[in-house]
């Protein structure tokens, strides 16, 4: 298949360029708030929570996810050239963003604005991450735009050969996290929570559901060149830092149904 050239620069307004990658962030915020607004004011079952801080969480997880997907994109992946160029985090606009990072980042935003209303993280994050993977799947198709974070070299028919990779037609990977992390887990997770469910069920059910997605799609995935394989000749760093996700949520869901009383729409 032909990789389709898109330009990374939507549109340009003098000397201000704007980005896809950065309209795929924009796009991904105002999904949630849109869905997750929706099931504030529409849906049968109240959910514990107003429009202003829906808007609210919605601005702290913007922050968190930014500054923790760039901090953790330079620390996990890219740090020597950081070292390098110090400038070189701000510049989120070429690319370069840690979705472990961003989720740590955001863990830490709602906390602290949990502490603010008197909610719980866990309050906050089952009733929100419903809607997170259509935010996911944004950002994915920012990536395959920006012709970054291919796939693996191979012949299958629908391979592509994309910009800067070389000649040799791979994997479109960037499609696989699009599906896999975006559209079906957020099929999942918003059916699954459409009742609410017991604390700490829906994020543990999120935290297995991408750990899962992405432990997968790494087998596809082409390894950062200056980081490769970091154990067994196959394990990559996505899957490293994907497996301890899986864990957490296990315990998390499986504790969530243990305990059982306290639902995802209560403080």
């Amino acid at each position: 298949m032909t990789y389709p050239q898109i330009d990374p620069v939507a549109f340009s307004v003098g000397p201000i360029s704007v980005h896809w990658y950065g309209l795929s962030y924009l796009f991904a915020f105002l999904a949630c708030w849109g869905l997750l607004a929706w099931r504030i004011k529409y849906s049968k079952y109240p959910r514990d929570f107003t429009l202003d801080q829906l808007s609210d969480i919605v601005f702290y997880s913007a922050l968190g996810i930014i500054i923790g997907g760039r901090l953790g994109y330079m620390l996990f992946y890219n740090f020597s050239a950081w070292l390098e160029d110090p400038l070189l985090g701000f510049k989120i606009w070429t690319g370069g963003m840690s979705f472990h990072g961003g989720l740590i980042g955001a863990f830490v935003a709602l906390w602290l604005y949990g502490r603010k209303i008197n909610k719980s993280v866990i309050a906050i994050t089952d009733f929100i991450l419903p809607a997170v993977p259509i935010g996911l799947a944004s950002g994915r198709i920012g990536n395959f735009i920006n012709g970054e974070l291919w796939g693996r070299v191979t012949d299958a028919p629908f391979a592509m050969v994309f910009p800067n990779a070389g000649p040799l037609p791979r994997h479109p990977s960037q499609l696989y996290e699009f599906t896999l992390e975006g559209l079906l887990l957020f099929l999942i997770l918003w059916l699954y929570s459409i009742k609410p469910k017991p604390r700490y069920a829906v994020t543990g059910l999120f935290l297995i559901g991408y750990g899962i997605a992405r432990f997968i799609v790494e087998f596809f995935r082409q390894p950062d060149a200056h980081i490769g394989f970091v154990a067994f000749g196959w394990l990559t760093k996505g899957q490293l830092l994907s497996a301890p996700m899986i864990i957490l949520g296990l315990i998390m869901f499986i504790m969530a149904y243990k305990r059982g009383n306290q639902l995802c729409n209560n403080t």
